[in-house]
């Protein structure tokens, strides 16, 4: 039985919640404290897979509480409950966080988020996968990077330009992501000579998106298989990214599920990127028999490999913490019914977007081209907006064109 954890310092609050979720207790091992240290009591006499803590509580808050519960029980999923908008204290816990929760929130997204956790914690615990990657000699590692522009932004004395100074510091990332934005992909009207401009113009979301992106590409950019190439990867993630973020735009999204939209777009192929890399004769001959059987790569993958593209590629990024949208994205983009979720929100977008770059792009050792899910899109109440999505107008990622 799946452990949960509960925290919050008032008491009527977790009696509150242990009656609506009375329907789970034949599901869940639920247990309650109202302190961080009795938490962390309790999580010593046996840890917990997903920790619900409410923001704002005396002597240790919600962040603390979870940054420490990220160090001590790294496999635990973590979800903060605030109801407020201190963002200092929201950056505090960036790090450390799987999940964010609006107070008030009611049992049904209770059960919801912490049942998609609970799938994510699978991915991360599934023995079928650890005895895949356990064959991969090289996995791409989370960089140093981001921990610091999370590190910056949690500070009190946190701008635009101490993050641009950060990002400075490594002459690498400086001059790929210069070259980057600077591109026609990026469509700007002019040409930015400092990470400070750069995070000034897009954003610090787009920006911490980027250093992922091409922190992760960059580790294996020597790497091909004569099939695929890494470059030609990029650019459909890339590509993948801008058509998710211009949907969500489309679609008045909150700029949170804009810029994660984004991001998981970006990553979501990144399991292809670990075949590639660590295998690359096999995953050949595995996107050579999709193209010669007329089989989707997916179900070759998981025939040969004994996992897809897309279930590595989740795994790889609830290892790294990441939130539990974006592992979503990655699992599901090929099987967006597969998930437990059924709103509207970044593995919608990375589906769609997925299906339309590689429609638009030739390169990708092209084999099946995926197809549009519209039964999964009829059942989020998408059917209609998804016909118009081919035709959203705009060049480069803020719909410019380049100067």
């Amino acid at each position: 039985m799946k452990q949960i954890l509960f925290v919050d310092d008032e008491p009527f609050i977790l009696e509150a919640l242990q009656r609506s979720l009375h329907s789970m207790r034949d599901t869940w091992a639920m247990r309650f404290a109202t302190s961080g240290t009795v938490a962390l009591q309790l999580m010593a006499e046996r840890p917990a897979d997903v920790v619900v803590s409410d923001m704002r509580m005396p002597e240790m808050n919600g962040a603390q509480l979870l940054n420490e519960i990220a160090r001590l029980h790294p496999k635990t999923v973590r979800v903060i409950l605030s109801g407020f908008s201190d963002l200092e204290m929201i950056m505090d816990c960036l790090s450390g966080t799987h999940q964010f929760l609006t107070k008030p929130c009611n049992a049904e997204t209770l059960k919801d988020v912490v049942g998609r956790a609970l799938d994510m914690d699978e991915w991360i615990n599934n023995e079928k996968l650890k005895a895949i990657v356990s064959r991969m000699g090289t996995l791409p590692s989370m960089p140093s990077l981001y921990f610091e522009i999370l590190k910056e932004l949690g500070s009190p004395q946190a701008t635009l330009e101490n993050v641009g100074v950060t990002i400075a510091q490594d002459p690498g990332m400086t001059a790929k992501m210069l070259q980057l934005v600077n591109s026609a992909f990026f469509g700007l009207r002019r040409q930015l000579t400092d990470p400070t401009e750069a995070v000034s113009q897009l954003g610090l979301e787009t920006i911490k998106s980027l250093v992922l992106g091409i922190h992760v590409f960059s580790e294996f950019e020597n790497k091909t298989d004569g099939e695929l190439s890494l470059q030609n990867l990029w650019q459909h993630s890339l590509a993948t990214a801008a058509t998710a973020r211009r949907i969500a735009q489309w679609e008045r999204q909150e700029s949170n599920i804009v810029e994660e939209s984004f991001t998981a777009g970006l990553l979501h192929d990144v399991g292809r990127l670990v075949f590639i890399a660590n295998l690359p004769q096999e995953y050949a001959a595995a996107m050579k028999r999709s193209r010669d059987e007329q089989t989707p790569l997916v179900e070759v993958e998981k025939e040969v490999f004994g996992a897809s593209h897309a279930e590595v590629g989740g795994y790889l990024l609830g290892l790294w913490g990441l939130p539990i949208s974006l592992v979503e994205a990655a699992v599901f983009h090929h099987s967006p019914r597969q998930c437990r979720g059924r709103q509207f929100g970044p593995l919608s977008m990375v589906h769609a977007s997925n299906v339309l770059a590689h429609e638009r792009a030739e390169g990708l050792g092209a084999t099946l081209l995926p197809q549009m899910d519209y039964n999964y899109l009829g059942q989020i109440g998408m059917w209609e907006r998804a016909q118009v999505w081919r035709h959203i107008p705009g060049e480069g990622l803020f719909g410019r064109s380049a100067a």
